[in-house]
């Protein structure tokens, strides 16, 4: 049958021969016949890729089948396909992106957010009868889910390595989320970044690393902006920062926290005379939540304390003065409505937003007119959004392997397994990815078959995924 004889019905194209099919497909209260099955491949999907609806088992005999994007109505017909003729004719539902096989399956390209939903297959045999009708429902992830590569949204960060550690010890300041345009970065001993508190820079072209006046000879910088420090001291507590450009001159800035942990030092300190120090209560707080920034050694002889929502002493990121002489309070212009302040010179900062994130001044004074800076960075997290598993294979035979991945869009999360609803314990034949969000089973075995799940967290909250099942078979 040629393409001459192709016949528009109803924003279909549709031949002569099956025009009896295009009435019958109007009608949505036939059984479903259980042995057709449809499966998606990969699943679930994350927007960019391609995927197969796989259909199984379809019925003998055939004349044609149908696709559909959603259940209930004839008008969002992706296509039909006529197994005597061998050619397919698109309906109201198709985007350009849909391919018919001749086994039933569909081939979705690029897919996009929009075509997440129920999927239709419905079969019709020789005599015009509708034989089965299966549904199945893609699940489709932002592109923001990954594994093994950087978050798109995840900012520079540092962290302590060791996090906990003495006087006298190394630790590493060791930085995460470089950008990939990286041209220069510059390690800086406080919050601002002035040359007269340089530690050292690293120039990308032509890879050269240059000491700067901050620089005490127990500093070295390595090329992947990381900072190490030997033999620390007292006098290195405090906070560092690292200033990062990039090849299109946009700057970006980390900070990060240095505190000798006094529980593991042999000698013992005179803390009678200790600078003002804030903590945070809790370090991290999730978005909505309250959060406290507890002041510690206040000087005796205050005369007022002021806070700010910056590292710098202006009007506009002023967020409350208090004299104790008088007991005043006055609210400055970076007062969000949202702060509690305390003789104590804590502050009380509720319904938290990310916008919240970032270092604290608070400014002291005595009768002395001495004037005294601290800082505290406050870290907000959101609550983790649900990963997902996908298997390479979901059956393979003993002595092959396979691949689970965890997607998960959230950055900086921490990735754990399960099996059969036990925590996994990684044998030899077990291999984790650097993120731990991958997980490689090479040779598999027969103990390996079973139920699982990965569960991600971030300091604020973890989230289980859906269980896949992988079943290993005999060779």
């Amino acid at each position: 049958m040629g393409l001459s004889s192709v016949l528009l019905y109803k924003g279909y194209t549709l031949w002569q021969g099956l025009l009896l099919t295009a009435s019958l497909l109007t009608c949505w209260h036939l059984s479903t016949t259980a042995k057709v099955t449809i499966e998606s491949v990969p699943s679930p999907v994350i927007e960019g890729e391609n995927v197969l609806f796989s259909a199984k088992n379809l019925p003998e005999n055939l004349l044609a089948f149908a696709w559909y994007k959603r259940v209930k109505s004839m008008r969002f017909g992706i296509g039909l396909f006529s197994l005597t003729s061998n050619l397919s004719a698109t309906g109201p539902g198709y985007s350009g992106r849909e391919t018919l096989y001749r086994n039933g399956s569909l081939w979705l390209t690029n897919v996009t957010t929009k075509d997440k939903g129920f999927y239709t297959l419905r079969t019709i045999n020789r005599s015009g009868k509708v034989v089965s009708t299966t549904r199945m429902f893609l699940r489709v992830y932002s592109s923001l889910f990954t594994c093994g590569r950087p978050h798109p949204s995840a900012l520079p960060t540092i962290e302590l390595v060791p996090p906990n550690f003495p006087e006298g010890e190394n630790v590493l300041l060791l930085a995460h989320n470089l950008p990939t345009n990286l041209k220069a970065l510059f390690w800086y001993k406080g919050v601002t970044a002035l040359r007269k508190f340089e530690i050292a820079r690293h120039i990308r072209a032509p890879d050269l690393s240059v000491q700067g006046p901050a620089h005490s000879g127990r500093e070295a910088l390595f090329r992947n902006g990381s900072l190490m420090f030997y033999n620390v001291l007292w006098k290195d507590n405090g906070f560092y920062t690292l200033r990062i450009l990039t090849t299109d001159l946009k700057t970006e800035i980390a900070h990060v926290q240095l505190q000798i942990d006094t529980t593991l030092s042999t000698c013992c300190r005179d803390l009678t005379s200790a600078q003002v120090t804030i903590e945070s209560k809790p370090r991290y707080v999730a978005e909505g939540g309250s959060v406290l920034l507890l002041v510690h050694n206040l000087p005796e002889d205050l005369q007022a304390f002021f806070w700010y929502k910056s590292v710098y002493r202006t009007d506009i990121f002023k967020i409350v003065e208090y004299s104790s002489a008088i007991k005043s309070t006055i609210w400055g212009l970076a007062h969000s409505q949202r702060e509690l302040v305390y003789t104590n010179g804590s502050l009380l900062l509720q319904n938290v937003t990310n916008e919240d994130a970032g270092l604290y001044m608070l400014e002291t004074l005595n009768r002395d007119s001495k004037i005294e800076k601290a800082f505290v960075q406050l870290h907000v997290k959101k609550p983790v959004t649900q990963p997902f598993v996908r298997l390479s294979d979901t059956t393979v035979t003993v002595q092959s392997s396979v691949v689970l991945t965890c997607f998960s869009a959230d950055p900086g999360i921490s990735t754990h397994w399960i099996l059969n609803k036990k925590s996994l314990q990684l044998t030899e034949r077990m291999k984790l990815s650097k993120t731990k969000c991958q997980l490689t089973i090479d040779p598999v075995r027969r103990e390996d078959a079973g139920e699982y799940k990965c569960e991600v967290s971030n300091p604020v909250s973890s989230k289980m995924s859906l269980p896949v099942r992988l079943t290993v078979r005999k060779k």
